[in-house]
């Protein structure tokens, strides 16, 4: 075939070096694609319908914009580029969507729907989560054409537009469209990784189980001086439970939250990681959770817990009287060595047979919240990239077994049965979600080749 690898990593450099990717980033920044707002439907729409479409021009795509099945959210782009059908498939998946502007909370005067230079950093929001990402995407697959001539695989391009309220109707639109949807491997730009001087792959994410903790003794309150000492208390009730959950510096006593046991391959990838520590980002507590355990093992291999909120009285007007009521909301991030089907059972049991039986355990339904998910470390497709990545940047990259995060991983593991992998682009400081979102300039182009030199290698191999 003619052109090089070398070729394609330049031309996705000179797209960054001449400016066309930040142009190319100010257009997709400028649709105010807030997924939580329904008055946004229609810029939603707008993203699928002409944002994205002028990008994949010329390059041999067909593209449609596919209903949402659940009413109200956010269509589905699926583009389609099929070269050669006994040749490899990547699903290719991104989101357009983005979480609340925040513009009145942005530093100097910034417009999170235009994309700000100032230095390295390019101010917008979506230029980190994930427009700027799943654009790398895009213009690494276009320079890998242009040296290549062809890709030498499949792609189908998925931007759903709902991943920033919990991706809802993606898993029956899966299910719908699976042949459609179909693919040998799925691939996706997004999150941050540990560094900002080795490329990274993330095999997953945990998932999260929240539930309130609640007592209620009585509907109403009574006067302290009276009744103090003689009825029951909630407050110091549920603060009694709370501790048999987990000790004094966090270690997790309820045993059936725990994995029985880590595959060696998971254990061995996070300890080969390398972890940056960066300016502004908070420093771990050496001794908090579970003995022993590397601060990497205790994010990315083991569960956790933590208390999202207590409430009992009136916090901001308390008044002299027994409370018969308090609640506490818990949150339990877990690998996909503990199911989450059983987290709130076991919660149960525990609290049982610790003699806390009238503190109710209820679960609380949050759609944001996905699956546990992990593709197995030593899946052929998960050594290619190693290798790919590792070629382009002369340096071992980072495997995580599943990010710390959220990600809708395990429904397209699930429904499509594929391997999934992410490549992130982005860094911990880039203040996602936050006001003054931010993506590395540096980061962005070294992206760009990157994916270029894994389009062309994947091309290469098939």
């Amino acid at each position: 075939m003619p052109g090089t690898r070398s070729g394609a990593v330049a031309r996705a450099h000179e797209c960054f070096d001449s400016g066309a990717y930040l142009a190319h980033l100010r257009d997709l920044v400028a649709v105010p694609t807030e997924s939580q707002l329904p008055e946004r439907l229609p810029d939603l729409r707008r993203y699928c319908d002409s944002a994205l479409p002028p990008l994949l021009a010329g390059m041999g795509f067909t593209h449609e914009v596919l209903e949402n099945p659940e009413a109200g959210c956010g269509p589905v782009l699926l583009a389609t580029r099929i070269e050669d059908a006994s040749r490899p498939t990547v699903l290719l998946y991104g989101h357009g969507d983005v979480v609340r502007g925040l513009a009145p909370q942005w530093s100097n005067g910034r417009d999170p729907w235009a994309v700000t230079v100032e230095g390295d950093r390019w101010y917008g929001r979506g230029t980190a989560d994930n427009k700027g990402q799943h654009l790398i995407a895009i213009e690494a697959l276009r320079a890998t054409l242009a040296e290549r001539g062809a890709l030498g695989f499949n792609v189908k391009l998925l931007v759903e537009t709902g991943e920033e309220v919990g991706s809802p109707g993606l898993a029956e639109f899966l299910e719908r469209h699976k042949d459609r949807c179909a693919a040998d491997v799925f691939i996706a730009l997004d999150g941050p990784r540990q560094t900002t001087f080795l490329p990274e792959l993330s095999l997953g994410a945990r998932g999260a189980v929240a539930f309130d903790l609640i007592v209620d003794f009585r509907a109403t309150e009574h006067h302290s001086g009276h009744f103090g000492g003689v009825l029951d208390d909630a407050g110091f009730v549920l603060a009694h439970a709370l501790s048999t959950i987990v000790t004094p510096r966090g270690k997790i006593l309820v045993e059936d939250w725990l994995p029985k046991s880590v595959p060696a391959s998971v254990n061995d990838a996070i300890d080969a990681l390398t972890i940056e520590d960066m300016p502004g980002m908070p420093q771990a507590s050496p001794d908090w959770g579970e003995p022993g355990l590397s601060r990497p093992r205790r994010i990315y291999g083991w569960t956790s817990v933590i208390v999202l909120a207590f409430t009992c009285g009136h916090p901001d007007a308390p008044t002299n009287a027994v409370q018969g009521r308090a609640r506490a909301r818990l949150q339990v991030r877990h690998t996909v060595d503990v199911p989450a089907e059983t987290i709130v059972p076991a919660l149960r049991r525990h609290l049982e047979a610790k003699g806390f039986g009238m503190v109710k355990v209820q679960e609380v339904m949050n759609r944001a919240m996905f699956a546990a998910s992990r593709t197995p470390p030593d899946d052929p497709w998960v050594k290619r990239v190693v290798e790919s990545l590792a070629r382009s940047s002369n340096r071992k990259p980072n495997l995580l077994p599943n990010s710390s995060g959220s990600s809708p991983t395990e429904l397209f593991r699930q429904i499509l049965g594929v391997p999934a992998i992410w490549i992130p682009n982005s860094y911990p400081g880039c203040n996602q979600h936050g006001p003054d979102e931010h993506a590395l300039a540096p980061l962005l182009r070294e992206g760009l080749g990157l994916m270029a030199g894994l389009w062309w290698d994947i091309g290469e191999r098939a």
